[in-house]
């Protein structure tokens, strides 16, 4: 398989790595130096993008046209989804994007959704998300963050949103629950899901050891998705 890596950065390289390990090509390199256009997009079977939100759009649109797969690691561009999708479905693109590509995360998304029905006719118990992660990490909350609390409030009808904050626990009003962040230096990434009673404290948790979970995760995901037409997400991957 032929990859474009759109994006060169530390997770550019991991994924150029080990692709290659697995009989890939890496046929195209883009960066802040080398944008988009400068690649040669005959005969690249798909596109891997690793950049900022503020281009994560402009990419995909560009991929869409070339009738080129692209797979989306890049978070935080969700209110551009809809723009997003019409242009993949006008253009009959691909696209796959994630908030998070590594397997054992995919996973715990699939336990947390799991867990949140079953807690849901549990009022006496109090939910809590806490992300860890380094210090150059852009976005707070982090994407996948962001996606466990989302569903948790899709299987749990009695709670009708959640509040961000940085380091502390941010108070909560009824039918609220807290998502807290912190940024150490040398963290991978750590995601935990707290239910908390008088009684009891019940906790799941994903830590990632390095960025190669997500690489990997990346790079499966280029493979399955190539030939294919349409939108898909990691649990497509997973399932399938």
């Amino acid at each position: 398989m032929r990859i474009a890596l759109i994006g060169y950065g530390k997770m550019g390289k991991i994924i150029e790595e080990i692709a290659i390990s697995r009989g890939h090509t890496i046929s195209g390199k883009s960066n802040s130096q080398n944008p988009i256009e400068s690649i040669d997009f005959d005969g690249i079977d798909v596109a891997i993008e690793f950049t900022t939100p503020h281009f994560a759009a402009k990419h995909i649109e560009f991929c869409a046209k070339k009738k080129t797969p692209i797979v989306v690691g890049t978070t935080s561009w969700d209110n551009q989804l809809p723009f997003v999708k019409d242009i993949v479905i006008e253009n009959d693109g691909t696209l796959l994007y994630a908030s998070n590509f590594s397997l054992g995360v995919n996973i715990f998304f699939e336990i947390n959704r799991r867990l949140a029905e079953l807690m849901a006719p549990h009022r006496e118990y109090k939910v809590e998300v806490s992300e860890t992660h380094h210090t150059q990490k852009i976005d707070s909350p982090s994407g996948t963050a962001a996606s466990i609390a989302n569903d948790i409030l899709l299987e749990n009808k009695n709670i009708s949103s959640w509040i961000h904050n940085e380091n502390d626990t941010p108070a909560t009003a009824r039918g609220q629950f807290g998502v807290v962040s912190h940024r150490i230096e040398g963290v991978p990434g750590t995601h935990d899901v707290t239910y908390s009673s008088e009684i009891d404290t019940l906790e799941i948790k994903h830590t990632a050891h390095s960025r190669k979970g997500f690489a990997l995760g990346a790079v499966l995901a280029a493979e399955w998705v190539q030939n294919k037409k349409g939108i898909f997400t990691m649990q497509d991957v997973i399932k399938n």
